[in-house]
């Protein structure tokens, strides 16, 4: 059941301005910071609901005026005003239920093709688009931090940044493999073939998290950038791939201009992927954790998508389906997405 109780919200954001008024609020340093956060993520909420209070009054003044010059023409108005409040609605529900500690951060996603061959790298380019078309939608910046391409067309393997309020919240649902069913336009026979590519997702972790780390659990290499950027890429091996020994853990960033910024944002991969590895095994030290092992094929699926020999998306675990599969391919994964939450939130609740 979505709750969401106003006058304790209100409360609770009065009480924690009133705490940054106090002369000692700023000589505990990360006990201010998470103050301030807490108030910027109520106000967020208090503002969205009193802008959906406002949509709704704005709605019902004009559906009054349209009856009282029985003016036909406004239902129409009146019509897509109610579905864009009701879009607002189930979003703002969503967001209700994404109270988890890292469901407001930036996401980091990886796409690995699986089996397949060259149709699995060509599904997993495929889902890139269908990611980032998503993202425009939403608003969110994606930045391709790397990226390895496949011999014959397609992607092996891609990793990206999504950046924006809730990324991770949202995206978390999409982890797990992704199946295609199509006409292999790589096969002289037209046969139909079955195609695997997984999708990794984790929070982008900005806080300041102390993680040990040592020096000799890692392995860096460099090489070149393999992946679109202008005359700088493979003149020089700027690209970085860090290895965490222990974990067998891998990270690579290759999307900066020097080898310093690709370590940098490689760590901060390698740091985020950590953290959450602990959280998700509930493990006190590093050296117990132990890289997830997922086979990319058969049976193992969170979704399938059927362009042959009928058209269908279906989500084994909610069992949400949509059969403009084009329509999906282009970003339309809401439903699917909130369908997984609510579910989700339900089974937890």
């Amino acid at each position: 059941m979505i709750h969401f109780d106003l006058p304790a919200i209100t409360k609770e954001l009065e009480e924690l301005n009133h705490r940054t008024t106090e002369p000692t609020f700023y000589d505990d340093f990360e006990r201010s910071k998470e103050i301030m956060q807490s108030i910027k993520k109520l106000q967020s909420k208090l503002d969205r609901y009193e802008k959906l209070k406002s949509q709704a009054e704005d709605l019902e003044v004009l559906n009054a005026l349209g009856e009282e010059e029985n003016d036909a023409t406004i239902i129409g108005e009146i019509k897509e005003g109610i579905e864009r409040l009701r879009k607002t609605v189930e979003s703002f529900k969503l967001e209700i239920l994404l109270n988890g500690e890292y469901d407001t951060n930036n996401a980091i996603l990886t796409l690995h093709a699986g089996s397949g061959g060259t149709e699995a790298m060509d599904w997993c380019e495929m889902l890139l688009r269908m990611y980032t078309r998503w993202c425009e939608a939403k608003g969110y910046n994606v930045k391709i931090v790397d990226l390895l391409p496949g011999e014959v067309a397609g992607i092996k393997k891609v990793t990206f940044f999504v950046e924006g309020e809730y990324a991770y919240g949202y995206l978390k649902a999409e982890k797990g493999v992704h199946r295609l069913v199509r006409i292999s336009p790589f096969d002289a026979s037209g046969r139909r073939h079955t195609s695997f590519a997984s999708l990794d997702v984790m929070p982008e972790i900005t806080e300041d998290v102390h993680i040990d780390i040592r020096p000799e659990d890692l392995r860096v290499d460099t090489y070149r950038s393999s992946g679109a950027g202008g005359q700088h890429v493979n003149k020089t091996s700027s690209a970085v791939r860090i290895t965490h020994l222990p974990t067998g853990i891998v990270v690579a960033c290759q999307s900066e201009r020097s080898q310093h910024q690709n370590k940098d944002t490689a760590m901060k991969m390698l740091m985020s992927k950590l953290i959450a590895l602990k959280k998700q095994e509930n493990k006190e030290r590093i050296e117990d954790l132990k890289g997830e092992q997922l086979e990319i094929t058969w049976g193992s699926q969170i979704r399938s998508y059927v362009f042959c020999p009928y058209t269908l998306v279906k989500d084994h675990r909610t069992g949400y389906e949509m059969g403009d599969v084009e329509a999906v391919m282009d970003g339309e994964l809401d439903g699917f997405i909130n369908s997984y939450l609510f579910e989700n939130a339900q089974l937890n609740a």
